[in-house]
């Protein structure tokens, strides 16, 4: 009976340090909204934004300007709808959205982010966009394994699966846009469901 109860105060211990060293509130609908925003911008710009034979996609075309601006409006809307969402999943969890923790969360995972948007700038600014989807897919999973150690641990396993999906992306040129939508929509999709199902339905 006492051991029981030993084993049940250690497990106590263990989930409070456990959410006071993790941002445990990210939702797994966070997750399957972005999915679903990102698939439908690929398609956009793939199906209305594809060049025709003979023009070319420059720095400073039409096509090029409204593919960056629908890239920004699926990163927005992941971005406000992920904020909805965890913060009335942490109210409802009676936890803080903003402590300690997310700061090392954010700058775990916004470091690696930005540097890789960066470079990713200045290659197109050169004129570069062969590689641009598997740098975005390979960035992005650098991000997601720096910022698991604060947040559920297996983020580093969708992590691990981008940088894998952006390498062989870099290896096959000309397929950038299905391994982006397979990257940031369907990978999304799949782990936000599964986590979705694992974690919020208990």
């Amino acid at each position: 009976m006492e051991s029981q109860k030993y084993l049940e105060d250690l497990s106590e211990i263990k989930n409070l340090m456990n959410r006071s060293s993790r941002f445990i509130s990210l939702s797994g609908l966070s997750g399957i909204m972005a999915g679903i925003y990102a698939t439908l911008g690929a398609f956009i710009a793939y199906f209305y934004l594809t060049p025709t034979q003979g023009e070319y996609v420059t720095l400073h075309s039409w096509n090029f300007k409204f593919i960056v601006l629908t890239l920004i409006i699926v990163a927005s809307l992941s971005v406000i709808t992920a904020f909805i969402i965890t913060t009335k999943k942490a109210k409802r969890n009676g936890e803080k959205i903003w402590d300690a923790t997310t700061r090392k969360l954010l700058t775990s995972f916004l470091v690696p982010l930005i540097t890789g948007g960066i470079y990713i700038i200045i290659k197109l600014s050169s004129q570069h966009y062969g590689l641009t989807a598997s740098l975005m897919l390979i960035f992005y999973g650098l991000a997601l394994v720096n910022a698991s150690k604060f947040t559920l641990g297996n983020v580093k396993y969708l992590g691990y699966v981008e940088i894998i999906l952006g390498l062989v992306c870099a290896a096959l040129p000309g397929y950038g846009i299905w391994f982006w939508i397979i990257g940031f929509g369907i990978l999304h999709i799949i782990y936000g469901s599964l986590i979705y199902f694992s974690e919020e339905k208990k």
